[in-house]
């Protein structure tokens, strides 16, 4: 991999991530932009305990442009975007409208390729590593910038989902606190720890669904499996059999595996819904360990958490969705329509032949 950093007109930074290592990245962002101005905010709710991003200048971000005027792709002649070259494989850049910057954090942009009309699983495997890599190489350099407490990376498939760029992309951002969900893993996980003596919750977890019915494909270093209590009607969690924090600490092994396992993946939830059936909605979510210690959750660290992959569509069946209503956003309990187990029994009745 060869790693070139760069700036873009307004001042944002831009990496080029490129599978060549005589690529040469010199091309210039021609656009006349203005400096970025921001205005994200932090505020704790203090009955809830958590916090939320409030961020008015995205109200103006670019929604569903047509192709040809994709901001995503590489830049053609007179018509420029947020890349300036007229190629690339995996690109990297700083948001132009952030729901978190300064000290509320930081958020980017990862293209995934230069081909508009493609997606992740599309992508061929030493493609997949590329993004792998990059999301790595992300992790380590936010962990340095002192207002960022947790790297997080995902990407968002599909309109049904929200995606304002068609363009295949996913994005990173770095928040200046734990998330709640990431607090709530923890607690779980060092109140299971002094329940019985040292067991790491991770571990249990992961043996139980070992042992049970709903393990959807396993490789040498990663398994993925359907969870007992899915909140989604499709929902799949992707684990390294051995457990580290985050996406620094995976050997080499579990690096040259994982895009074969996830790009099966991927490519059994585009055939859930059986042939004619548009592209599968999903979100996938990093779930790596906060930075730094973990103040307010005694007797854990960063080592006890397990870094894994959530992955989940919200398309319940053909043509119709599952819609967060009272129960789920009123009082956050979910209620999901499909089995676990039937679930995690479609998905490996559609593996690849």
């Amino acid at each position: 991999m060869k790693k070139t950093s760069t700036r873009l007109a307004d001042g944002r930074e831009l990496i080029y991530y490129d599978l060549r290592d005589d690529t040469v990245r010199d091309a210039a962002d021609r656009r006349p932009l203005e400096p970025t101005v921001t205005s994200s905010e932090i505020r704790h709710d203090p009955l809830l305990g958590d916090s939320v991003a409030v961020a008015s200048h995205r109200q103006g971000r670019t929604y569903l442009p047509p192709a040809d005027q994709c901001p995503l792709c590489p830049s053609d002649g007179e018509r420029l975007s947020e890349i300036p070259d007229s190629s690339y494989d995996v690109v990297v850049f700083e948001n132009r409208f952030p729901s978190l910057a300064g000290d509320s954090g930081r958020c980017e942009v990862v293209c995934f390729t230069s081909d508009h009309d493609a997606s992740f699983a599309g992508l061929t495997e030493q493609q997949a590593g590329l993004v792998l890599d990059a999301w790595t190489d992300r992790t380590a350099e936010l962990l340095q910038l002192p207002s960022v407490k947790q790297v997080f990376c995902f990407e968002n498939r599909g309109e049904e989902i929200g995606v304002t760029l068609g363009h295949p992309h996913g994005q990173i951002y770095g928040y200046p606190f734990i998330t709640p969900r990431t607090a709530a893993m923890l607690r779980s996980l060092a109140a299971h720890k002094e329940q019985t003596g040292g067991e790491n919750l991770f571990d249990t977890v992961l043996e139980r669904e070992l042992a049970g019915e709903r393990v959807v494909l396993e490789g040498e270093h990663w398994v993925a499996f359907v969870p007992y209590a899915a909140h989604w009607p499709y929902e799949v969690h992707l684990y390294p059999r051995r457990r580290v924090p985050d996406l620094l600490a995976l050997d080499e092994a579990a690096r040259t595996e994982f895009p074969r396992v996830y790009l099966e993946l991927l490519r059994r939830f585009d055939r859930i819904f059986g042939e004619g059936e548009p592209p599968t909605p999903y979100i996938a979510a990093w779930h790596q360990a906060p930075f730094g210690a973990l103040e307010g959750f005694e007797g854990v660290s960063r080592d006890d958490f397990a870094l894994h992959l959530e992955l989940f569509t919200i398309r319940r069946t053909s043509g119709k969705l599952k819609f967060l209503a009272g129960s789920e956003s009123g009082m956050n309990v979910f209620i999901n329509d499909v089995p676990p187990e039937r679930a995690a029994e479609r998905l490996r009745e559609v593996a690849s032949s």
